[in-house]
């Protein structure tokens, strides 16, 4: 018989990645809800919702809850309090208010690219204060780390070059966010022109979704990348070749070497 001490270990269940949970609660799930044919199958949730006008907007309304309580339950159940989780739950609850105004044509192209809008003005907002919003993520990323690296990390972000360039950074974070905004106005203004409430317009909306994840996505790392290689540079020309944000062991080490802790 085997003993307790010898017995094999249950196996750990594969986690689903976050980024699988991010698309199905903020692209999947909202175009099922939306398609007037789910899957083929003949049926849509306006039909179910009491169909024509009512049911539509109903469906509607219900797609553009389900990114928003994602989010919320996201910062709740997990107590993600960080500055980042709270700005993201900001434009969430934005974007779920502004379910209730119903737009089409030029005003819905407005209304969906709210999001970049905002984070864009927070951007360019922040830059004027200490804590650019760049520096806000980079300090979000740096959570985990040891205290001696996230002292390193701090010490190394208030360095006069280096808090210059994440000033630059949020800039440019925030100009490409406009350009993202413009981008899909422009997209959803080509793509979405039925009437809202109709069957069409909730076709159109989840086909705009659908065609701006993969480039809205792009633009978003485009963004963090430009980004952060205006700080890490910033942050090799002041502790030398090797310093990097990203390994924090190295920086430390650069940092003790300039008597800077």
């Amino acid at each position: 018989m085997t003993s307790p001490a010898s017995a094999p270990l249950p196996a750990k269940k594969a986690r689903v990645p976050r980024t699988i949970w991010d698309l199905v609660f903020t692209l999947i799930i909202p175009i099922l809800i939306l398609s007037p044919n789910i899957l083929g199958s003949g049926v849509s949730v306006a039909n179910i919702a009491g169909g024509g006008t009512g049911g539509n907007v109903r469906a509607y309304l219900l797609a553009a809850f389900v990114p928003v309580v994602y989010v919320l339950w996201d910062i709740l159940f997990n107590r993600n309090v960080s500055p980042v989780a709270l700005l993201g739950g900001a434009t969430a609850l934005l974007s779920g208010a502004l379910a209730f105004w119903y737009v089409d044509g030029f005003w819905y192209a407005v209304k969906d690219s709210a999001r970049p809008f905002l984070t864009a003005i927070f951007a360019f907002a922040s830059a004027a204060t200490a804590y650019p919003l760049f520096r806000i993520f980079l300090d979000a990323a740096s959570i985990a780390e040891s205290p001696a690296h996230r002292a390193a990390t701090q010490v190394a972000m208030k360095a006069v070059p280096v808090a210059r360039a994440l000033v630059q950074a949020t800039l440019l974070f925030g100009v490409i966010d406009v350009i993202g905004g413009v981008v899909n106005s422009i997209v959803n203004y080509r793509i979405v022109v039925a009437r809202f409430g109709s069957d069409d317009f909730n076709a159109q909306v989840a086909q705009a979704n659908a065609v701006m994840r993969l480039p809205g996505l792009a633009i978003s790392l485009i963004a963090a990348g430009l980004a952060f290689w205006l700080v890490q540079r910033a942050v090799t020309a002041r502790y030398g070749q090797g310093a990097s944000l990203l390994e924090p062991e190295k920086l430390t080490l650069k940092l003790q070497e300039k008597g800077e802790l």
